[in-house]
């Protein structure tokens, strides 16, 4: 009887020490330091135990194969009197009946508990995982030189940190499992890869920028007002490449109501800043300013482009618009199957929604990569594909591509850029 005692408590402690090492491997350290009250205590204990995982896992390793070793013997004698001393067929059967009882009561069922509430079970057996690592403290350091010595023959290639990919799996499976709304997950990325963005991936660059020089009339500017709907405009002296000002409209038709004629004496003085500052650098400078406008300049001093603190913001919380904004949407598909896409468009984000590979284009917009793929200055009809998709120059403005299709195509075979541009086939006409 005392031996069947002996292998019940042997197959326990088999499931108690696998139940334990999935719950210290799979308990989330955010949520240990997330608790308060008269589990805190507990919490930071269970935090020191997995600051010493390789001891903690060498402590529930070696009593774990301690009690299964034992409880194997103990089945081998069990099953031999059983069979009045057959030494051969008891230790076969006992290995059978073992191996089936552990591999279900010792090992699948408590690792499948645990798993459900790691961090609560972990809690549970903190104290006693604490003691039993301070009575096998010498098996510890016996296994410590093992791992020393390991690591010298085997060495590790050092590991790049994946914080941002693995706070993004999270957010994904949060909203997969229902505790995110998709706002509020598209909010989460866009704070992550806030500062993966520099101030020249959301600006407006320079050939759309509206400014007025510093010699302007009253008349002029105020008509230019009245047609933008814009609140703040810079001012040039002969050249955008020179900013001297920014004129607010409110301090325009205050001073102009007051008698002034002169929109020098009416601008602020501008404020400058890299086109190279990443996004959340330029945040800190729109609050260090006080400004809604800030000037951007290349890498030769001349003016690059301009951005304001909306821009900065859509980064974060998506478009916003005013009562006079027109809604415009970057790629539209059409009734036919095929998208238009604006030529502005950030590359990157064109090529996430198409699910095309990055192999490290140098433009930043999808104008500028149209005239990287055909190695050429555009013109309306050049086409080219790539990612198993056909796009074609759309629309021309001057040299500047303000539109391009994209189609789906059945050949996935990419013409190589070197071949060079490919025009769409004309309509015949009769």
């Amino acid at each position: 009887m005392g031996l069947w005692i002996a292998l019940i408590v042997c197959i326990a402690l088999s499931a108690f020490f696998s139940a334990t090492e999935t719950a210290f491997s799979a308990s989330s350290r955010i949520k240990l330091k997330a608790m308060e009250g008269d589990q805190k205590p507990r919490a930071q204990l269970t935090l020191q135990l997995l600051e010493k995982y390789d001891s903690l896992l060498t402590s529930v390793l070696v009593g774990n194969n301690v009690v299964n070793i034992a409880g194997a013997s103990i089945a081998t004698i069990l099953f031999t009197r059983l069979l009045d001393g057959a030494e051969d067929r008891g230790a076969t059967i006992a290995s059978i009946v073992m191996t089936v009882v552990i591999l279900f009561m010792g090992e699948v069922g408590p690792k499948t508990l645990a798993k459900q509430q790691p961090e609560r079970f972990a809690l549970a057996v903190t104290p006693v995982i604490r003691f039993l690592m301070t009575v096998l403290k010498p098996v510890d350091w016996l296994f410590s030189l093992w791992r020393r010595l390991l690591s010298k023959l085997i060495k590790a290639e050092p590991e790049e940190p994946q914080i941002e990919d693995e706070l993004m799996t999270m957010i994904d499976e949060a909203q997969t499992e229902g505790d995110l709304e998709e706002e509020e997950s598209e909010l989460l990325r866009s704070a992550i890869e806030f500062n993966d963005q520099d101030a020249s991936d959301i600006m407006t660059p320079r050939v759309d920028v509206t400014a007025v020089e510093d010699t302007a009339s009253m008349e002029e500017v105020a008509e230019i007002f009245r047609t933008t709907y814009f609140s703040r405009i810079p001012v040039y002296h002969e050249d955008l490449d020179h900013i001297v000002g920014t004129l607010h409209e409110k301090d325009f038709y205050k001073m102009s109501h007051e008698g002034c004629r002169e929109i020098t004496r009416i601008m602020k003085e501008p404020v400058f800043a890299p086109a190279t500052l990443p996004i959340s650098s330029l945040l800190k400078q729109f609050r260090a300013s006080k400004t809604h406008q800030i000037i951007l300049l290349d890498e030769f001093g001349g003016t690059d482009g301009i951005v304001t603190l909306e821009d900065v913001l859509e980064e974060l919380v998506g478009e916003i618009y005013d009562e006079h904004d027109e809604v415009h949407e970057e790629i539209a598909q059409q009734e036919d199957g095929s998208w238009t896409i604006d030529g502005g468009m950030q590359l990157q984000e064109m090529l996430e929604q198409f699910e095309i590979e990055n192999p490290g284009y140098d433009a930043d917009t999808v104008g500028g990569w149209v005239g990287e793929m055909i190695q050429k200055v555009p013109e309306n009809g050049d086409a080219f594909q790539v990612g198993g998709y056909r796009f074609t120059v759309a629309e021309m403005d001057g040299f500047r591509v303000t539109k391009v299709s994209g189609e789906k195509i059945p050949e996935l075979a990419e013409v190589p850029a070197e071949e060079g541009p490919e025009k769409a086939p004309e309509e015949k006409t009769e």
